[in-house]
């Protein structure tokens, strides 16, 4: 299993066969290794996105034709897509549902933040914000979305187990590093854990510290964007 961080919150997964890309904000982010976008989104399968702020979804229809991939997430906004999005292929669910890609399963869950994308005509809503449990190769990672520390962290852990936790930890538009610390040592028993969604504008956090300072005996990994690690 190999993790690969796009910038900000877009995640590359390489998982059981599948290579699966989680909230892919690709152009405009000013954190994304464009000098390695090829290599980058190589051989992705599929396609996930947590909920529809810019910063996670924008561009992922044309991304999406370019790439032939599907798209999954939550089903207010993949089915809008659906409809205006000519050539991009959609899979709609909900919290609480599966759906299998290959070997891989990917369960969406709870987040606790907002979505909604702007338009001339004022912010359309986007469904509900979500992360995913996806299992495979015998494990589960737990991606949180953007979202804060939730008593519902402690129903998936005991739901799911997630060995490996990828967490938003920027603060500001959600948890920072040290309730990412608290979500993972108290409602969580990862072995690994992975920040996102920091470092990217000046009022997010810009460092890993706290956040391995507070996980002792957990590996914290905070390779930079477009550094592959295995997991």
């Amino acid at each position: 299993m190999k993790y690969t961080w796009l910038g900000h919150a877009g995640i590359r997964l390489e998982i059981a066969g599948e290579v699966l890309l989680i909230d892919p904000w690709i152009d405009g982010n000013p954190m994304f290794p464009a000098d390695s976008r090829e290599a980058m989104l190589e051989g992705a399968t599929a396609i996930l996105v947590t909920h529809g702020h810019f910063d996670h979804v924008s561009g992922v229809p044309a991304l999406a034709r370019e790439l032939g991939a599907p798209v999954y997430g939550i089903a207010d906004l993949m089915g809008w897509w659906g409809e205006s999005e000519q050539g991009v292929e959609v899979v709609g669910f909900n919290k609480g549902g599966t759906v299998r890609i290959g070997e891989v399963a990917v369960t969406m869950v709870n987040a606790s933040h907002s979505s909604s994308v702007s338009t001339p005509d004022g912010p359309v809503y986007t469904g509900a914000e979500a992360g995913y449990m996806i299992a495979g190769e015998g494990r589960t990672v737990y991606v949180s979305g953007d979202t804060d520390v939730m008593a519902d962290m402690g129903v998936l852990q005991d739901l799911h187990a997630p060995e490996i936790g990828i967490l938003c930890a920027g603060g500001h538009f959600t948890m920072d590093m040290r309730r990412a610390a608290y979500a993972a040592s108290k409602l969580f028993r990862f072995q690994t854990v992975i920040p996102v969604h920091y470092r990217t504008f000046p009022l997010l956090e810009q460092s890993a510290e706290a956040l391995k300072a507070a996980l002792p005996g957990v590996r914290v990994l905070d390779p930079d964007p477009g550094e592959t690690v295995e997991l």
